[in-house]
């Protein structure tokens, strides 16, 4: 199926949960969305009664949620279920990477979009997905690699695993998004602008093909092949008149 083809099917699908959300009055949910899922959401309902949860601050995938309730209790109701997948032995286990999680799942047969971002801390897997999947991993999911592994649903994962980023200090020309992707991955100018042109930079889930965008307090940036960050502001000046501005980098 052409990408042209899968992107109307998808804006027809965001319509259908936005107007059954409004018809039934109540709170409709789409699968996990990928960054570019999120930007073609964000082209049609933008600032409107569309928010976007990923079950923790800072994650990628994430989930449509079409209603008018508040945030609290969109968050209080959010049908995501965080997975722990540990190994039955950390002593004589392997050293398990985000690909090998992953590939153990979809050798499940699972379908990717219900599943969202999974965090790889102290050799255990902190898997994000839909609710109605949780017990069918935890039931199935007998090992990752050649090393066994048990799962067990968990309110969330430790938090100093899912915290932000401490902010960093960094020295910029301007709030231009090509001064500050290339000052927080110290990188060219020529090699930064061929990442707008290839439609590998987003901006809060809306790709960004301009590179002179100037970046708003709390922007979170992800640059395909690079990584993700969140733009704090500016906290002041130099004596040659360059920016101070704080990131958060997520490594």
């Amino acid at each position: 199926m052409s990408d042209t083809r899968e992107n109307e099917l998808l804006k027809k699908r965001f319509t259908e949960l936005a107007d059954r959300a409004g018809l039934q009055r109540r709170t409709v949910y789409s699968d996990f969305l990928n960054l570019e899922q999120q930007n073609i959401l964000n082209s049609i309902y933008y600032g409107t009664d569309v928010r976007l949860f990923g079950g923790f601050e800072g994650a990628e995938r994430k989930i449509a949620c079409f209603g008018d309730e508040d945030e609290e209790t969109l968050k209080s109701e959010l049908p995501i279920a965080c997975v722990e997948i540990s190994p039955v032995s950390q002593k004589f286990a392997e050293k398990l990477s985000h690909r090998d999680f992953l590939g153990s799942l979809m050798g499940l047969g699972i379908k990717r979009e219900t599943l969202g971002d999974i965090i790889v801390y102290e050799n255990k897997g902190y898997l994000f997905c839909l609710e109605k999947m949780s017990e069918y991993i935890i039931d199935n999911l007998a090992s990752v690699r050649r090393t066994s592994v048990k799962c067990a649903e968990v309110p969330s994962p430790p938090e100093e695993c899912v915290s932000l980023p401490d902010e960093e200090c960094v020295i910029v020309a301007s709030p231009r998004i090509d001064a500050v992707i290339a000052c927080v991955y110290k990188l060219s100018r020529s090699n930064v602008n061929p990442l707008f042109v290839q439609g590998k930079v987003f901006v809060s889930g809306r790709r960004i093909t301009n590179s002179s965008y100037n970046l708003n307090e709390g922007d979170i940036v992800s640059v395909r092949g690079c990584g993700r960050f969140i733009f704090c502001g500016a906290s002041g000046k130099t004596k040659k008149d360059r920016l101070k501005i704080n990131v958060r980098i997520f490594r």
